[in-house]
This record gives structure tokens, C-alpha cells and sequence, in this order.
């Protein structure tokens, strides 16, 4: 008598990602461009804001695999070095975002009635708000500092993750455990963080996936717009930037940084898309 192999929720889910080839090749182009990120500038004989006046607008070869810029800096030590800022940028501005939107939309969706519409509708103003410009006038108003980068992104991103949530809660809220929990005095704040919570990791791990593009794109347009990481440090978008303005003397500036930004948008949205087939509760097995 054979007996069937037990299995969980997180295994499922691992088996149904790992069956979608477009999600794994992405995984693995990530991770790749995360690696060369981090460790490209410590391999890479120069600095990213080591000038060298002799060698301006290079092309790429032996000495310098991705060329030069204006200023003769090494393109793939500032590439390299601007991936680090960019995925920084993505990762802990989401993180803000998913804070607040998390915390927001739980509360919001548990206490229901008067409060929920109150919250709710706070959240459509917001809505109709230019996220972009409040994030320029932030930076404008508190300086162009790279820690306010992130909250600033991070502040203007956490509605759409406060919607989910609540939806999410408020049926929840209605089930047969969160019933139980309630019977048997366990307070709201056990009940929210013990038992409602976990069972809102997999949209939030979806909704982060996909939110990290979003935010990687918009500091790169502010950065565009010169208000993102200021010289010497560097960003994708800085360096798109750059190389948009010099694209017919030197057209490597803008192509490599190009390629690495691209990449990394395409492998997190085919992975977020993944992420979500994978642990989406309809295709789990009965």
C-alpha cells in the first residue's frame, strides 16, 4: 500500500512557478543582473566616478568592456554601480509602500462601517492626485537626499496595495477561523496579526513583484527629470538620461544601461505574473 506523499501550500506553489518557463528564465535573468549589480564594481579595475580625460567617448573594448563617457569614466563600473542604486531604490521604496498600504488597508477592512468609508475615501482623493509632481515637490522642498528618495516613492505607492488589502480582509474577517478567534476572546490585534495577516502573504508578495518595475520606472523618470541620484553616484536612469543626450556621438552610453534596465522591468513583470498564477488559490489542488 503506498501512501501519497504530503504536501503544503508553499511546495504547490513552488511546483506550479517552476512549471512556467517565461517565470524561471526571468528568476534567473534577475538574480544574473542582481549579481553583476553588486559585485561588478568591486571586479571592476576602475571606479565609477574615476575620471579620465584622455580616454572620453571610448567604445567599448578590452579596457573598457562597455566604453566611456564624457568624462572618461568607466560605463560598466557606473553601470554596474547604478544597478545597485536602482534595485535599492525598487526593493526598499516598495518596502515602504507595502508598510503602509498593508497597515492601512487591514485596519480599514477589519473595523468596517463609517471608518472603512471614511479611509476609503481619503484613498480616491488621493488617487486623483499627480503622484509625480507630489514627488518632485517633496524633493524639492526637503532636498534631493537619497533616503528621501525612497520614502518619498514609497509614500506615493501604497494605495493600490491598501485596496487589495482591504478587500482581502473584509472577507477574511467573515471566516470560520477569524469567527473562532473572536469566540474565544482573542483580541482584534492577535486576530489582524496572527491570523488574517498570513493569509494575505501571496497578494502581497504578487503586488510587490509587480511593483518594483513601477517604482524602478518612476525614479528613473525623475531622475530623467534631474531630480534623482545626483553626480558623482549614478542610477539607471541617470545614466539613460545621459546617454539619450549623447546618443549620436556615443550611442554605447545609452545602450548599455538601456539593456540592463529593460531586462531587469521584463524579468519582474513576467515573474510577478508567475508568482500570481502560481499561488493563485483557484489552481491549487482540492
Amino acid at each position: 500500500m503506498s501512501v501519497e506523499k504530503s504536501s503544503s501550500l508553499g511546495r504547490d506553489a513552488w511546483l506550479r512557478l517552476r512549471a512556467n518557463r517565461m517565470a524561471m528564465i526571468s528568476l534567473f535573468i534577475l538574480i544574473g543582473i542582481t549579481t553583476v549589480s553588486f559585485i561588478g564594481p568591486s571586479i571592476s579595475p576602475y571606479a565609477y566616478d574615476q575620471q579620465n580625460l584622455d580616454r572620453v567617448f571610448e567604445g567599448p573594448g578590452k579596457d573598457h568592456i562597455f566604453g566611456t563617457d564624457n568624462l572618461g569614466r568607466d560605463l560598466f563600473a557606473r553601470t554596474t554601480y547604478g544597478g545597485r542604486i536602482s534595485l535599492a531604490v525598487g526593493l526598499l521604496a516598495t518596502l515602504v509602500s507595502l508598510v503602509i498600504g498593508v497597515s492601512y488597508g487591514m485596519f480599514s477592512g477589519y473595523t468596517g462601517g463609517r471608518v472603512d468609508a471614511w479611509m476609503m475615501r481619503a484613498v480616491d482623493v488621493l488617487y486623483a492626485l499627480p503622484f509625480t509632481i507630489f514627488v518632485i515637490l517633496l524633493m524639492v522642498m526637503f532636498g534631493r537626499n537619497f533616503l528621501l528618495l525612497f520614502l518619498a516613492i514609497g509614500a506615493v505607492e501604497w494605495l493600490t496595495m491598501a485596496r487589495i488589502t482591504r478587500a482581502q480582509t473584509m472577507n477574511l474577517k467573515r471566516s470560520e477561523f477569524v469567527e473562532a478567534a473572536r469566540a474565544l476572546g482573542y483580541s482584534h490585534g492577535r486576530i489582524l496579526f496572527r491570523h488574517i495577516l498570513p493569509n494575505l502573504i501571496g497578494p502581497i508578495i504578487i503586488y510587490a513583484t509587480l511593483t518594483v518595475p513601477a517604482v524602478m520606472l518612476l525614479e528613473a523618470v525623475l531622475s530623467f527629470l534631474g531630480l534623482g541620484v545626483q553626480a558623482p553616484m549614478s542610477s539607471w536612469g541617470s545614466l539613460i538620461k545621459e546617454g539619450a543626450e549623447k546618443m549620436d556621438a556615443a550611442p554605447w552610453l545609452l545602450f548599455f544601461p538601456g539593456m540592463f534596465f529593460c531586462l531587469s522591468l521584463f524579468a519582474l513583470n513576467f515573474l510577478g505574473d508567475g508568482l500570481r498564477d502560481a499561488l493563485d488559490p483557484k489552481s491549487s489542488k482540492d
